[in-house]
């Protein structure tokens, strides 16, 4: 622990963007609530991700670009805890790091915002969708293969002031992201998930701690159990798929009482083939749920997917 004047200070690592401080800001007035005299400190981290941005992630390595410096710090003693949006972290966590705390999860859906209403159905022949995701991309692409997909990376305001001067007809993003930026734009609409399946962990935090650290019982405190249930679900399929950012690969876990359902698919990049499936089971085999429902789908010929986008 470090230990300051005003008594026990917890540093808490995060990226730079609007949208990774305002999420670390939550954790620790959250922390802070919970643990009544603590005194948190945040650190910003710049990451590869956020200045690699003339490239789409699957070409620099991934949003594990957005991870590996912040965990190199918390191994090196810099940082007590981590905070990451859940989508950005990789199958496997780096040695020695384990996940703290899911805290409650936000909105997991995606929204469309367009000045057309109507969904991905309504917007004009040849529009041009503003995504960096390839799973968006992917899941564009399978409902409106005559659109056009155009790469866009930066911040949330940044994309947004790109579809405001027309360089593109229309951008998906989280419903998360702009939730806890406080934006409300009129022409934002959820997708549903039949028509765009969330990314793995959207819409979740997660708060990384040394498994040997002080302060894993601290991040502890902000756990939420069906969040957790959800994401290990989730991350499970991932995992088995043998999946990353380079993947369009997508799941969503819905906690009900004590059962879990869990939707996921993979796709080709260019949305011809998406190849989709469910299952449903107690929330204490949520991990072998999401493992079970990844075999299946690469015995349906997600293997022949994986292969292809390996190549």
């Amino acid at each position: 622990m470090t230990m300051t004047e005003k008594g026990t200070t917890v540093r808490v690592g995060t990226r730079g963007s609007a949208l990774a401080v305002r999420q670390t800001e939550w954790v620790a007035g959250e922390l802070r609530r919970r643990r009544p005299g603590l005194s948190v400190e945040i650190v910003r981290i710049r990451t590869s991700g956020d200045h690699l941005l003339d490239r789409t992630l699957s070409e620099i390595g991934g949003k594990g670009l957005f991870v590996k410096e912040i965990e190199e710090a918390l191994l090196g003693g810099r940082i007590d805890l981590a905070v990451h949006s859940m989508k950005d972290m990789p199958a496997s966590l780096a040695s020695g790091l384990t996940f703290a705390a899911v805290p409650a999860r936000e909105d997991p859906s995606d929204v469309l915002i367009a000045r057309s209403t109507g969904g991905l159905a309504a917007l004009p022949r040849g529009a041009r969708i503003g995504t960096a995701s390839l799973r968006r991309a992917a899941f564009v692409y399978h409902a409106r293969p005559d659109v056009e997909v155009t790469p866009l990376r930066g911040n949330v305001d940044t994309r947004i002031s790109r579809w405001r001067t027309g360089d593109v007809d229309a951008l998906v993003l989280a419903a998360a992201g702009l939730h806890r930026l406080g934006l409300r734009l009129p022409e934002a609409r959820a997708l549903a998930t039949a028509e765009m399946l969330p990314a793995i962990g959207q819409g979740a935090l997660a708060i990384e701690a040394r498994l040997d650290g002080p302060w894993l019982e601290v991040g502890a405190l902000l756990d939420d159990a069906e969040a957790r249930v959800a994401i290990l679900a989730e991350r499970a399929f991932l995992q088995v798929m043998g999946g990353d950012c380079t993947m369009p690969i997508a799941a969503h876990a819905i906690v009900s009482g004590q059962s879990v359902e869990l939707d996921a698919a993979i796709a080709e990049p260019s949305g011809r083939r998406l190849i989709r499936g469910s299952r449903r089971g107690g929330r204490e085999a949520a991990e072998a749920l999401g493992a079970t429902l990844a075999s299946e789908i690469l015995e349906r010929g997600g293997r022949e997917i994986v292969a292809g986008l390996r190549r």
